[in-house]
């Protein structure tokens, strides 16, 4: 249902053209969910949610929480047959002879609705939401197609394991926002435990969970069908038992990042287990899509898995490291020519020439490549790198980049780019008007849609505000496109003590 949302997606065109959250969006919406939830009490003519699929009670959640309804529509949601289903919270009072209207408790009510509707969706396949405590243990008997739940607090599924065992044969994958429990590890490998073994298939954290050592040990008894596995905010205590995880070897998706108060030097401080780790990974014969984020170890061992010659990524994103050690690394990338996204975001070298030159030649060599972002890495990428990156990448789609002292000199290379749609400076740049005008006059059909941003741009060449129109124009006339741009204004700038405060402004 939440597909379609008017809230949380937008609705309609014609929706978003009168606003995002205008009266009659939010009331049409209000009415949908209502039918839905009659139907399940048997009150309408047909039994709509008989047919539901698919049921996110973060939705519900919003619509409860958005001021228009609780301000014109709350009264008439809850009329007639749901008047004995409304929950509220706080005490009233009177002010001034006038009484004052409590507040609903969206997540309590979500919770008691969705129990409702629940009832009566024998055809539900995918559950979201803030589900609270011991809501699923009355819920998952009623199942049984019930494949993909997406929850807030990985709390809701204590206890569940050996219901969903018994009654959804299908349940495949989960994900949840955090669960911080002191006991979620053991609660957790549980759970899995008492799943039907070897039914898992994707597992996806989304904050701090206190997960560790008994899940991921409680994991492999789905490592055989487990293909998407995702932790964030991994903790210190459970980063040093990664190695744990190396009988999930049929991955084709992990993405792993540790929690940013922490950093864990698995290479040099756990060495055991970082051997272990750069194991398992090379193991991962079936691995497309890798990404890891405040992952110390990261670079070497990333460059052991991209040497594995049975290994063909399509997709790699690494944050948080330094071009000064990441020069093997980068060599390693020409080992996986079928990449086709990467993304390369750490601590730029300024006098670090020759690593510059190992990164663009390596990623030359990248000729699949279609989405190509660089932050940090690039900062001091130059023409001639930006040149040589868009003469060899001939099917890149998407290239964002930082760098220092792009000119014009760039744009004939650039040209050559017939199927690119977005193009992101996020570098000092010194653009002339004719020249931009020249470069998006010549784009082509496989540019529709093209995104053009120039963010910091040098002062002197700040384009007058008919130049940038004039650009956006084009751009929409040729291929329905976007310009974005900005000048570079916050950079630090040793101030002379003796020049005063308003001379210097005056200078701006």
């Amino acid at each position: 249902m939440q597909d379609v949302a008017p809230i949380t997606n937008g609705g309609s065109d014609e929706d978003q053209a009168r606003g995002r959250r205008d009266q009659e969006t939010v009331a049409k919406w209000a009415q949908l969910w209502r039918t839905m939830i009659l139907a399940s009490l048997g009150k309408t003519l047909f039994p709509y949610s008989r047919y539901i699929r698919t049921l996110n009670l973060q939705d519900l959640e919003e619509l409860f929480r958005d001021a228009k309804f609780r301000d014109k529509l709350n009264d008439s949601f809850f009329k007639g047959e749901l008047s004995h289903i409304k929950v509220e919270k706080g005490s009233s009072y009177t002010v001034k002879g006038k009484k004052t209207t409590q507040q609903l408790d969206p997540v309590t009510m979500a919770n008691r609705l969705g129990e409702v509707l629940i009832a009566d969706t024998p055809m539900l396949e995918e559950l979201g939401g803030n589900i609270g405590k011991g809501a699923l243990l009355k819920w998952i008997p009623k199942l049984p197609r019930l494949r993909n739940m997406n929850i807030w607090d990985g709390e809701a599924l204590r206890d569940t394991g050996s219901l969903i065992r018994a009654h959804c044969p299908n349940f495949a994958e989960l994900k949840f926002w955090g669960w911080v429990n002191p006991d979620a590890d053991h609660a957790m490998a549980s759970f899995l435990n008492e799943i039907r073994e070897q039914s898992l298939k994707s597992l996806e954290t989304l904050s701090t969970s206190m997960i560790g050592s008994e899940s991921f040990l409680a994991l492999n008894c789905h490592g055989e069908c487990l293909t998407e596995l995702h932790l964030c905010d991994i903790s210190a205590d459970a980063m040093v038992n990664l190695n744990l995880l190396k009988e999930c070897t049929n991955l084709v998706s992990l993405q792993l990042s540790e929690i940013r108060t922490s950093t864990t030097d698995l290479e040099h401080r756990h060495n055991d287990v970082y051997v272990e780790v750069a194991a398992w990974l090379c193991g991962c014969k079936k691995l497309k899509n890798i990404k890891l984020n405040h992952f110390h170890s990261a670079p070497s061992l990333l460059t052991s898995l991209l040497c594995e010659h049975d290994i063909q990524l399509i997709e790699m994103e690494l944050d948080d490291y330094s071009m000064r050690i990441g020069k093997t690394f980068h060599r390693a990338l020409v080992h996986q020519r079928s990449l086709q996204s990467l993304c390369l975001m750490g601590e730029g070298d300024e006098a670090g020439g020759e690593g510059y030159s190992i990164l663009v030649d390596s990623l030359c060599k990248l000729e699949n490549l279609a989405d190509l972002r660089l932050e940090g890495v690039s900062d001091f990428f130059n023409d001639e790198h930006i040149c040589r990156l868009a003469q060899n990448l001939s099917k890149l789609e998407s290239f964002v980049t930082t760098g220092w002292g792009l000119t014009d000199k760039i744009w004939q290379d650039l040209a050559r780019l017939k199927y690119l749609k977005r193009l992101d400076f996020n570098a000092m740049t010194s653009f002339t008007a004719r020249s931009l005008l020249a470069y998006v006059s010549e784009l082509g059909h496989g540019n529709q849609g093209f995104a053009l941003a120039v963010m910091m741009a040098d002062l002197d060449f700040d384009l007058k505000p008919h130049e940038q129109q004039l650009i956006r124009n084009t751009l929409t006339k040729r291929v329905g496109g976007s310009f974005e741009f900005m000048l570079l204004r916050d950079i630090d700038v040793e101030i002379d003590p003796e020049v005063s405060e308003f001379e210097n402004s005056d200078s701006d």
